[in-house]
């Protein structure tokens, strides 16, 4: 079973983060910032991940921490549910549409982490979400699962709309690079012999 779950605790946030790779988009979501549960719920429907995401942070500061600190735990999760990797496609890439912008996203199971990120957002909030968070918890997911992730919104008029094709984007390229590809007759997808 492909499944993950991390516990972490710190001054500034308390969560509870579990995946399943092989699930059905099942999100069980709260984090106490709607937009970003929003997000975390369309990734797990697109990424046909099962998340659970139950989190305390101090909101009352700002939701920096509770955005990074989830996507920290988000990663690790889905490292731990990957295991020795052996079968994984490993690669993935999708240029994702939502209206009016379209969004680039590729991604590379390598172990090896990296994140490019070329985002740029009209304008500064989602309601009451600082764009800037978006960057914050894709650097944090890749950091932390070990990807190499490339992130990049070729046109978008719509914060929410390029905030949703990035996280969409993410969704499709994990869920393709985590399928076990059967002709790789369970190798490590690499000439090295590891990942």
């Amino acid at each position: 079973m492909r499944k993950g779950e991390i516990k972490r605790r710190t001054n500034e946030t308390d969560m509870s983060v579990s995946v399943d790779l092989d699930g059905s988009g099942k999100a069980d979501i709260k984090t106490g910032v709607g937009f970003f549960d929003h997000m975390l719920e369309l990734f797990a429907r697109h990424a046909l991940i099962d998340v659970t995401a139950h989190v305390t942070g101090d909101l009352h500061v700002d939701f920096h921490h509770t955005v990074e600190d989830t996507g920290i735990a988000l990663g690790q999760a889905i490292l731990a549910a990957m295991g020795d990797k052996k079968g994984l496609t490993r690669y993935a890439d999708i240029h994702l549409p939502m209206d009016e912008t379209l969004t680039r996203v590729a991604v590379d199971v390598s172990g090896r982490p990296f994140l490019v990120f070329r985002t740029a957002f009209p304008t500064p909030k989602i309601g009451e979400f600082d764009t800037e968070l978006v960057r914050e918890f894709f650097q944090a997911f890749a950091m932390n699962a070990g990807v190499t992730l490339h992130v990049e919104t070729l046109y978008g008029a719509n914060s929410h709309h390029i905030a949703e094709s990035c996280f969409k984007g993410l969704a499709r390229v994990m869920r393709a690079a985590l399928m076990v590809d059967p002709r790789e007759g369970g190798r490590i997808p690499s000439t090295k012999g590891a990942l």
